[in-house]
């Protein structure tokens, strides 16, 4: 087992592996932006390094930086969480160059995941459940004209490398082909550096339901249950839930066979998901292989019972899993929604700034994995997920019950949240029927929710809860000061 592992990520999934090493007894070592001097991750480490300035190419996604600390630290290992450096296979390289274990699968098997075509060609190999479209890459518009034709309109452009929507277009005539095609391409190029799409057929109101996966360096491969994903907003998940209320018995065993023979399939190691389309009729379409840790990865934690994060850390380190397939079963319903600082009111804009106050939902079954606190400054520069509230009960009635009173607790001053979104999804019918697709949010309009922010304002104003001021290296503090202190402090900086 690794002595002292680096965390290369920020916010709360590195505060989330922080935990995981601190229960398995190893030391973690944390990196920061010059906007993440003051952040949880920075104060509950070890060891924390400063990275470089805030945008994400100087710190988080600098390679030799990270190696530097890595080595100046003593580190065993890297965790890279998710999003950053989680699925970029060059780094995973580096890594092995430089005789550090990267924690994920190894570079080879996330560059095969990662194109997209070189997987569903994999797929195809092993008469895996593929959606109709093209198994290679083309530049010539007339292959895409005559490959739609045969599979029929409406089609999807999707771009080869990378994920969360980038290059995706939904084309329902050969009119609007050449102009999505170069629309997806120009996408993808800005997101991923690689400007090559493909075509598939497009299912209409599809559901999206993800196998997590464990492999080990010994062959062995589990999965831990599926989640369903079909709440998104432009490609983008923000609430999750074991089991899907959309799968029987049967499907969910044809599921799960499926995603562990895909996963032998590619030489896949450590954590993942294979991700699948289900139609109307419970046919069921590979879609991709997501090569990291979920961010809703405690919904199956809750579930089964298993920290996937340990398990990362030990797989990596060459042992074996300690579960075999049969060992593994689901108990009861769990639910995750992810909170973002974004406008909802406001086309979702995002909404960086200083935390004024928190009120964290607290009681039997709720778990929250959140990187802020008040006197925290959200900053631009990153994604604007801010935490994650996971719950669980014996059932989904009960689970969603649970679920509202805990986003009815949940109270975030100073900036603009998604939580009056996420408890209205909550509360809607179609939601609580099971029945929705991924286009439920097509058309969702929210209603309009009084809050009494002065009441807000007295229940904080008799907290004055104490906020650390973090040190700039190494992970030690100097002092503690008032939150409204802080407060104040920020607000005269601005």
């Amino acid at each position: 087992m690794f002595k002292k592992i680096l965390i290369a990520n920020r916010g709360e999934i590195a505060l989330r592996v922080i935990r995981a090493c601190r229960e398995l007894g190893i030391k973690a070592v944390s990196i920061f932006s010059s906007v993440d001097r003051d952040s949880l991750h920075v104060r509950y480490a070890d060891e924390a390094y400063f990275i470089g300035e805030a945008a994400p190419g100087a710190s988080y996604l600098n390679f030799d930086k990270i190696i530097e600390v890595a080595r100046k630290s003593k580190a065993e290992a890297i965790h890279p969480g998710y999003g950053f450096l989680a699925e970029n296979s060059s780094f995973a390289a580096r890594c092995e160059k430089e005789g550090i274990p990267f924690i994920g699968p190894t570079a080879e098997g996330m560059a095969l995941v990662g194109d997209k075509i070189a997987a569903r060609q994999t797929v195809q190999k092993i008469k895996g459940p593929l959606i109709p479209g093209m198994v290679g890459a083309s530049r010539d518009i007339k292959v895409f004209e005559e490959k739609a034709k045969v599979i029929g309109y409406p089609i999807l452009v999707k771009a080869s490398m990378g994920g969360g929507g980038k290059g995706m277009r939904v084309v329902r005539s050969r009119e609007e082909l050449a102009k999505a095609i170069e629309m997806g391409r120009r996408e993808a190029k800005s997101a991923f550096g690689d400007d090559s799409v493909y075509i598939e057929k497009y299912i209409e109101q599809p559901r999206h339901v993800e196998f997590q996966i464990l492999a080990d360096h010994h062959g062995t491969v589990i999965h831990l249950f599926e989640r369903e994903c079909s709440i998104q907003r432009r490609y983008q998940k923000i609430v999750e839930e074991s089991p899907s209320p959309a799968l029987d018995d049967e499907t969910r065993r044809k599921m799960g066979e499926a995603a562990v023979k895909i996963a032998k399939a590619v030489g896949y190691r450590n954590a993942g998901t294979v991700e699948f389309l289900l139609d109307k009729d419970k046919n069921f379409y590979f879609l991709e292989v997501n090569a990291r840790i979920q961010v809703e990865h405690p919904v199956t934690e809750f579930i089964t019972g298993k920290d996937l994060v340990k398990a990362q850390i030990m797989i990596a380190s060459g042992e074996k899993l300690p579960w075999k397939q049969e060992e593994i079963t689901q108990n009861g319903h769990a639910i995750e929604v992810r909170v973002y600082a974004e406008d909802p009111d406001n086309n979702f804009m995002p909404s960086p700034g200083l935390v004024e106050y928190v009120m964290e939902p607290s009681g039997t079954g709720i778990r929250l994995d959140s990187g802020i606190f008040p006197g925290f400054t959200i900053p631009v520069h990153y994604d604007p997920i801010i935490s994650k509230l996971i719950v669980w009960a014996e059932d989904r009635p009960a689970c969603i019950e649970r679920m509202i009173r805990a986003l009815k607790e949940y109270r975030i001053v100073g900036v603009k949240t998604t939580i009056k979104l996420l408890k209205q999804i909550m509360e809607d019918k179609r939601f609580q029927s099971g029945n929705f697709s991924t286009h439920f949010l097509e058309g969702f309009s929210m209603k309009e929710e009084k809050v009494d922010l002065n009441k807000i304002a007295a229940i904080a104003a008799l907290s004055d809860r104490l906020v650390p001021k973090i040190h700039a290296v190494e992970g030690k503090s100097e002092g503690v000061t008032s939150m409204w202190k802080l407060i104040n402090r920020k607000r005269a900086l601005r």
